[in-house]
């Protein structure tokens, strides 16, 4: 990864991007593959799309989502206390002890969920932590004093969590799920001008929003471009690290590869030439299969319009939905060359049909 990657991948990670509040990340995201693009899209949702070759019938889309879950400020008592819902699947067990940030039209302002100490809880009769126990302390005596912070209920608040590197090759943070991805179409983008690419169909390279809270983002965009063929990238769950049950989840490891994965939404065709698009290019992966849905945007892509032919690829990851999601490096270099080489290999019209 070179320096100007590196200092996007930051910049863009670190950066505040909550279901339904994605607009500073699409608009660093944007900033970054204009020059790779020949025109975008924005829709009224926010999903932005950098288009290649624009004019071209046959369209082609690469796909990840911008957003990231966080929660909700619902009630703040008159004490000064503030409880909150989720916005997306966050978790309120890892909730207590973190920093936050909630975001206010004045600006964030710095919180805290609190927890009582260990050697004062009676594991008897001790708060069973829920979302309606865990509480946000921004350091104010009264919801007066709250108010004037310019905190009201339906402000968003996320971790307050920077990202890192562990050991020189895992990348470490609070929202890889799934501006990674978003990362690394941008980086597609950037490699395909960087060869001079000319492609016979138009790439259409989408980041959507709110898929943390059922997909809603690609639902609208597919309807938007009503593309021939979607590839979408998201994450998966590293099934080596503790607590896992392999027989249920799966056999996949960080740093062993792409996931690519068996579903009815996705198409068998497009994953076959996935395969052996990776065997001949020596780019390692690993298999996954998904009961009935896959939970992932492809499934939005796949059954819009009269059905789009798709794929997913996906990267292991671990501790998912927690402020410490962690994948390896190899993994998000191999899914960049992956679309890459799927990519540069696509034919005009490519005819993805089960009988011709």
């Amino acid at each position: 990864m070179d320096k100007l990657s590196r200092q996007f991948l930051y910049t863009y990670l670190n950066n505040i991007s909550p279901t339904g509040h994605e607009y500073s990340g699409q608009r660093i995201w944007l900033d970054y593959i204009k020059k790779y693009i020949d025109d975008y899209i924005v829709d009224n949702y926010g999903t932005v799309v950098g288009v290649i070759n624009p004019s071209a019938e046959y369209k082609v889309v690469i796909e990840a989502h911008a957003d990231e879950i966080s929660w909700f400020i619902n009630y703040i008592s008159k004490e000064g206390y503030l409880y909150v819902i989720r916005n997306g699947g966050s978790d309120f067990q890892i909730a207590p002890s973190k920093k936050a940030l909630i975001h206010t039209d004045k600006g964030p302002v710095p919180a805290v969920f609190g927890w009582p100490a260990i050697h004062v809880r009676d594991p008897k009769s001790e708060p069973k932590m829920n979302e309606e126990t865990i509480v946000l302390d921004c350091g104010c005596d009264s919801s007066e004093e709250v108010h004037k912070l310019g905190i009201h209920v339906g402000n968003v608040v996320t971790f307050d969590d920077d990202l890192m590197e562990l050991n020189k090759k895992y990348l470490v943070g609070r929202a890889l799920d799934n501006r990674i991805g978003g990362f690394m179409i941008a980086e597609v983008a950037r490699r395909l001008s960087a060869s001079k690419t000319k492609l016979p169909f138009g790439l259409y390279i989408t980041n959507a929003v709110q898929e943390e809270i059922g997909l809603k983002g690609a639902e609208m965009i597919a309807e938007n471009i009503k593309p021939d063929l979607a590839v979408i990238t998201d994450v998966t769950h590293d099934t080596h690290s503790p607590h896992y049950n392999k027989i249920k989840e799966g056999d996949l490891k960080a740093g062993k590869g792409p996931v690519l994965t068996y579903a009815p939404a996705v198409h068998n065709n497009v994953l076959k030439n996935l395969i052996q698009v990776a065997e001949k290019n020596k780019i390692p992966f690993q298999r996954s299969a998904s009961s009935r849905i896959t939970g992932t945007d492809t499934d939005a892509f796949a059954y819009s319009g009269i059905g789009v032919p798709s794929a997913l690829i996906s990267l292991p990851l671990k501790y998912m939905h927690t402020t410490v999601e962690m994948a390896h490096l190899k993994d998000i270099e191999n899914i960049i060359k992956l679309f890459v080489a799927f990519i540069s290999q696509l034919k005009e019209g490519h005819d993805y049909r089960y009988l011709k």
